[in-house]
């Protein structure tokens, strides 16, 4: 999932790769369009996948969490490397009645190949959770950040700067950028509800509108060559089940769309308690992004740290260009609880 003024210039690197990204796209058509950034481990990144997780952790009052992934290393010299970081807390839980405000950062950049397009994000997070009764909450959130994005002109090459032979840069060209760079504002929003029927079931549905206010973005003077976001939607679904004191099923699904293109990811993992009260434990699982990858995933959690390690093996079309080598993703989440404690009283699975 890239965005389409990634696409516009990746063409122009030279003429094998040209050709190359060009069957690659068209191959796999609309489902690689003018799309956003993406994590696997979307679970990981709360805050980048729903405003409205923002300071909403069942066993937790804060935390901070990076996430890394490493994609396309199989085919390209260069891979895409995109980094995470988020941090969010909640407030006010002691002096509003059931409810209480998270408030949260996310950081993200992305590195397309040697430099060709760099992206970077930074959002800040609020978001308002009220407790219906004990048993039902809803969650409303809002991110409102600025994202720069910038292409190094000493990579690009032209068509007509095509010698013959190869792609010489000391050539003329009559391609003119008017800028290297630009930046905008963008706008997200998102609903949660979370139901905790038992002290064994937990589940939460969730909805998130990004890039609301339809940003433009442009390399070019002229603005009919420019690049308006389409809105991006996005839907998950989460449930933790107690199945026995030592084990805990995991299950998510995440359903996202943007203009012509769409994402569906189903994900189950267990977590097997090592220790008497939850100190150590072990995750397994996997994954499988719909008609693109199956994704094995494997984690540990040792007191309030948690590691989780990932890796899309592709079964599309794409297999045959990458022998099944997709995207490598690794992220670490740091949980905590308030000295004086807290006291919201949510019925959760947990050792």
């Amino acid at each position: 999932m890239r965005n389409k003024t990634f696409i516009y210039f990746f063409t122009r690197l030279n003429l094998l790769r040209w050709l190359l990204c060009v069957h690659l796209f068209f191959l796999f058509g609309e489902k690689t369009q003018a799309q956003d950034l993406h994590f696997s481990q979307f679970f990981n990144n709360p805050i980048g996948s729903n405003p409205a997780n923002t300071g909403f952790s069942p066993d937790a009052d804060f935390r901070a969490g990076i996430q890394y992934r490493n994609q396309f290393s199989s085919i390209i010299p260069v891979p895409f490397k995109t980094w995470s970081a988020f941090g969010d807390a909640q407030l006010l839980a002691e002096k509003l009645n059931n409810g209480w405000l998270g408030v949260g950062v996310l950081m993200m950049s992305d590195v397309a190949g040697s430099g060709l397009l760099s992206t970077n994000r930074a959002y800040g997070s609020i978001a308002y959770h009220q407790m219906l009764d004990p048993n039902n909450l809803l969650s409303i959130g809002f991110n409102a950040g600025w994202v720069g994005k910038q292409i190094n002109l000493t990579k690009l090459t032209f068509p007509d700067q095509f010698n013959g032979v190869f792609f010489d840069q000391n050539l003329p060209t009559q391609a003119q950028l008017a800028n290297s760079s630009f930046n905008y504002l963008d706008l997200h929003a998102g609903l949660n509800y979370a139901g905790f029927p038992t002290d064994e079931i937990y589940f939460n549905i969730g909805y998130s509108i990004q890039h609301f206010n339809r940003p433009t973005e442009s390399f070019f003077s002229d603005r009919r060559n420019a690049n308006r976001l389409d809105m991006r939607h996005s839907f998950f679904l989460h449930g933790n089940f107690m199945l026995s004191p030592r084990l805990l099923l995991l299950t998510n699904a995440y359903y996202t769309t943007m203009a012509n293109s769409a994402q569906f990811q189903i994900n189950g993992m267990l977590d097997i308690n090592l220790s008497e009260h939850g100190e150590l434990q072990f995750l397994i699982g996997a994954a499988h992004r719909l008609g693109e990858s199956v994704i094995p995933m494997l984690g540990l959690s040792v007191k309030q740290w948690n590691i989780t390690c990932s890796y899309d093996a592709t079964v599309s079309g794409l297999r045959n260009y990458n022998q099944l080598r997709g995207a490598s993703e690794l992220s670490l989440i740091k949980k905590g609880i308030y000295p004086s404690g807290s006291n919201k009283s949510i019925r959760c699975p947990k050792f």
